[in-house]
């Protein structure tokens, strides 16, 4: 677990109530329901972009 990171979002509550909601439906935590979504976010660029290279150097952001 030493490569995992961690980030903070500022959200409105009546969003995330409804974000657990959708978590607890698709039988994740709210954690792993947001791995999910990054996860497919990244899997649909690169099906659409050509596969992303990391380059410590180079990386954005």
């Amino acid at each position: 677990m030493k490569n995992q990171k961690h980030i903070s979002i500022r959200i409105d509550e009546d969003i995330l109530k409804k974000f657990h909601y959708v978590s607890k439906y698709n039988g994740r935590s709210a954690s792993g329901q947001i791995m999910y979504l990054i996860n497919q976010c990244i899997r649909d660029f690169e099906k659409e972009q050509g596969k992303i290279e990391l380059d410590e150097t180079k990386e954005m952001g």
